[in-house]
């Protein structure tokens, strides 16, 4: 993959790198070989990204090319906006406040290059600006009032307006940089396409183990894409990537969704995308959305302050009770009078102007359908926890208690079911969901759409085994060469065990009972 430096006059760029061409700006934007090239990396160094200006056009083309650049237009747009920066500055307040503190001025100004500032012990805040705003150079200028650093302005600099005294290290910092893309280049030569998978081994909560992780990875080789794990300090380096998996568990507030938003607005192909995230992560959304597209689900009441007493009226007792944004089975509670209901109701709404209010629909287990790319990819049973009237229970002290899973091949399972689960998922997108339904009779309710649906080895995985994760990464693939590649282009594919939808079974069908003692289920 090549490496391309744009500048406005090469000559006037010392660093003469292996492996890394200086371009000008012209050169880059009219010569028919640049146009030509495939996934370079462009490095954008121009003395100006003011809108129409060469350096804006470096960044706009690149992106037109299928290059990646650095900054993209998504940042150069971010760096001009004052919400932006405020952002920043909240987001990154903890270590602003610690690496200033020591300040006597009232002003101070810090330069980044490449990710780090010539005094190290600058680096850390340096990087994390760099992370949220990619970009080579920058120069951040901070003020304190009233005994507090905020961020007041962040813009990109051009290779002329680096101090005489900082060149020597920036032209360091730049070989090291570039050198360790090379690196990673020569570690990741047999694939054409690379995908960063977003986990956190120290998450209390993970919808995947890191044994799971592993085979992902395994199963991304299998396609030819290089895979590679990531984690929230990464932010700036989603331009190297063509595709981001997330296996942490998301949220709207949260730096999973940040990732999302970056990694779609930089044109990668994104699981979960930043749409499923908003939508599945709040319980309003989804009963509006089940109740217009006529998708069988509890009876459901929004609550709020004014209608509180309508809640007995319309969803009965025993009712559940749930915050907009529960997850893994914490904010949800089961109100068996209206005592209960008053004062559950009453300390949630303290916290949001909504709550859920659904019927209680007694089952000893709730089906689990993964959804995948529109289709089902795995059925799987989530029972009760033993005593309890959740999939997860905690004790009193705070330990988390979690029922059988009990996977079955997609066949087998109810067809009702799984169609309901994949009209459901259809709804939100078209990435991948865990859908709970619960099935009384042979009526099926819809529950939750949860996007990150767990997908653990020896689980979820019971009954595919590896061609599971091999259709998951057939998607990145393809989806990936949809983008990147001309449409007459065959698509390679890696045996992808079809799963019909069919009702019913006959003999020889499987199951496979598991007590999962890894991380929680998802939302519940």
């Amino acid at each position: 993959m090549a490496i391309l430096i744009v500048v406005n006059n090469p000559a006037n760029w010392p660093l003469k790198s292996p492996g890394v061409d200086i371009v000008s700006a012209k050169s880059y934007l009219s010569d028919q070989r640049m146009s030509e090239l495939r996934g370079a990396k462009v490095f954008n160094l121009c003395r100006s990204y003011r809108y129409q200006s060469m350096g804006y056009y470096v960044s706009l083309l690149a992106e037109a090319r299928g290059h990646k650049p650095l900054p993209s237009i998504t940042t150069i747009q971010d760096l001009k906006s004052l919400s932006m920066m405020r952002l920043a500055s909240e987001d990154l307040d903890d270590t602003i406040q610690e690496t200033l503190s020591r300040l006597n001025t009232d002003t101070f100004v810090l330069s980044i290059y490449f990710g780090r500032n010539v005094a190290k012990r600058y680096d850390r805040l340096a990087l994390r600006l760099f992370n949220m705003f990619p970009a080579p150079l920058l120069r951040a200028q901070f003020a304190r009032t009233a005994d507090r650093w905020q961020l007041q302005s962040l813009a990109p600099i051009s290779s002329s307006d680096i101090p005489p005294e900082h060149l020597e290290f920036v032209i360091q910092g730049a070989e090291e940089y570039f050198a360790g893309k090379r690196r990673l280049s020569g570690r990741r030569a047999v694939a054409r396409y690379d995908l960063a998978i977003l986990y956190n081994p120290e998450a209390a909560s993970q919808p995947s183990t890191r044994p799971t992780i592993d085979r992902f990875i395994a199963a991304a080789r299998r396609c030819g894409l290089n895979a590679e794990i990531i984690g929230r300090d990464d932010y700036g380096r989603l331009a190297e990537f063509d595709a981001l998996f997330i296996r942490e568990t998301t949220a709207v507030n949260h730096h999973t969704y940040r990732f999302a938003r970056r990694a779609a607005a930089e044109g990668l192909v994104v699981i979960d995308d930043p749409e499923s995230i908003v939508r599945c992560s709040n319980k309003v959304f989804l009963a509006e959305m089940l109740e217009r597209h006529d998708i069988p689900h509890p009876r459901t009441f929004i609550a709020h302050k004014d209608n509180i007493e309508d809640i007995p009226l319309y969803v009965g007792f025993p009712c559940v009770l749930k915050q907009p944004d529960s997850a893994f089975s914490q904010g949800v509670f089961k109100c068996d009078d209206p005592a209960a209901l008053e004062k559950d109701v009453t300390a949630m709404l303290a916290k949001s102007d909504l709550a859920i209010a659904q019927e209680y629909l007694p089952s000893s287990f709730d089906w689990r359908v993964g959804v995948l790319d529109r289709k089902p990819l795995f059925v799987a049973r989530y029972h009760m926890v033993k005593g309890h009237w959740q999939i997860v229970g905690t004790d009193r002290e705070g330990r988390r208690r979690y029922g059988r899973v009990e996977a079955v091949p997609v066949e087998a399972a109810p067809r009702r079911v799984v169609l309901a689960a994949v009209r459901a998922a259809n709804a939100i997108g078209d990435g991948l969901y865990g859908v709970d339904v619960k099935q009384i009779g042979a009526r099926p309710y819809v529950i939750e759409v949860n996007d990150n649906p767990n997908i653990d080895w020896g689980y979820e995985d019971k009954i595919l085994g590896s061609a599971l994760y091999d259709q998951l990464m057939n998607v990145f693939l393809q989806r990936i060469r949809l983008l990147r590649e001309p449409a007459t282009r065959p698509l390679r594919r890696v045996a992808p065990s079809a799963q019909p939808l069919a009702g019913g079974s006959g003999g020889g069908v499987r199951s496979a009972v598991t007590v999962r003692e890894g991380p929680a289920h998802d939302r519940a």
